[in-house]
């Protein structure tokens, strides 16, 4: 048998279940998908998983770990996994669909992704994760709780507004919204003075959150959203991965010369940045000369306002990368710098 150089536990992540595939790669660089199994995605399924794989892998050869990042439910396996101290790489979605892609699989299951991600463990140097600050966790928990609030609080405001218009409103029924909805609000300044105390207790964050702030559109709590939702920028290495990591990459439908449908943004990854983003966006265009311009041109030339902001959109959160990687605080000559509005 020939050398193994490389082992691979690649890992489709569900809510309840982790779908495995082992892959090895030996010195001829011939590749090998060996083994599957399903486990449940919790403590026991972990520990199920960590025998499972040792069982068969090579003895004395780490195994890599690999899975995408799957909005929450791959985090508990990779805590676990690295307090093991085993080696971990978490993939952004998109690298995987997009190298999905190329290897022409007619029929997609969670056995076949999991195969994809085999194979691209396989072949790429990919890096080994570590585990982020605490503090992400609950920024994150923080800021997703608010937004939880507000939609409640949106919903009871659209009932309130339902009931006053009514003919004979019910005073009871007004009265216990009206008391909800205040509920809700107190519970909101209390998430606020949690958040804001949190960043009181890590200077480092707290100026990271204000460098953030100093884009136009951009207050505290976007700033932390933005930094929560991706837990510091991890795994990402340019802004074409931020962009489609949000989902707020462009995606356009062409076939030769005989179809071509409209370009529309992918949805397809975080879609509490794109949310948090959205009301700033709306606020840049309104306050900044710079994005009102940049607004202005787009519609200017296809004539949908919503296509333009959800653009604006996009500027904010790469200019939210920039300022994170340089430390440097925006300022309006930002976009001349880059070769004026593009």
């Amino acid at each position: 048998m020939k050398k193994i150089m490389k082992q691979v536990a690649a890992i489709d992540v569900a809510q309840d279940e982790l779908v495995v595939c082992l892959g090895r790669l030996d010195e001829s660089l011939n590749k090998e998908l060996f083994a599957h199994k399903t486990f449940g995605n919790d403590l026991k399924g972990f520990a199920s998983l960590a025998d499972w794989v040792k069982k068969l892998s090579v003895a004395g050869l780490a195994v890599r770990y690999v899975m995408e990042a799957t909005g929450v439910y791959h985090e508990s396996l990779a805590y676990y996994l690295h307090e093991k101290k085993l080696e971990v790489s978490i993939v952004l979605p998109n690298k995987i669909s997009n190298y999905a892609r190329t290897l022409e699989v007619k029929t997609v299951t969670d056995r076949t992704a999991s195969e994809a991600i085999a194979l691209f463990g396989l072949e790429r140097q990919l890096d080994i994760w570590s585990r982020p600050a605490a503090i992400y966790l609950q920024m994150r928990q923080l800021t997703r709780e608010k937004g939880q609030l507000l939609d409640e609080r949106t919903v009871l405001k659209n009932q309130l507004h339902a009931e006053l218009a009514g003919a004979l409103p019910n005073k009871k029924s007004v009265e216990r919204t009206q008391k909800r909805i205040a509920l809700l609000t107190k519970q909101e300044k209390e998430i606020m003075e949690e958040l804001k105390g949190l960043l009181k207790a890590d200077p480092a964050m707290k100026e990271m959150v204000k460098l953030l702030s100093s884009i136009p559109g951009i207050a505290t709590l976007t700033a932390a959203t933005i930094l929560a939702e991706t837990n510091g920028f991890d795994l990402i290495r340019n802004k074409r991965q931020l962009t489609s990591y949000a989902g707020l990459d462009v995606k356009e439908k062409q076939s030769g010369t005989s179809v071509k449908g409209k370009s529309k943004i992918s949805k397809r990854g975080n879609k509490k940045l794109r949310r948090a983003l959205y009301m700033p966006a709306l606020a840049a265009i309104r306050c900044d000369e710079r994005f009102k311009n940049i607004f202005a041109r787009l519609v200017g030339k296809h004539g949908i306002k919503m296509k333009a902001a959800v653009a604006v959109q996009r500027r904010l959160l790469e200019m939210s990368y920039t300022i994170y990687k340089t430390g440097q605080p925006y300022d309006k000559q930002y976009l001349k710098k880059l070769g004026g509005n593009q």
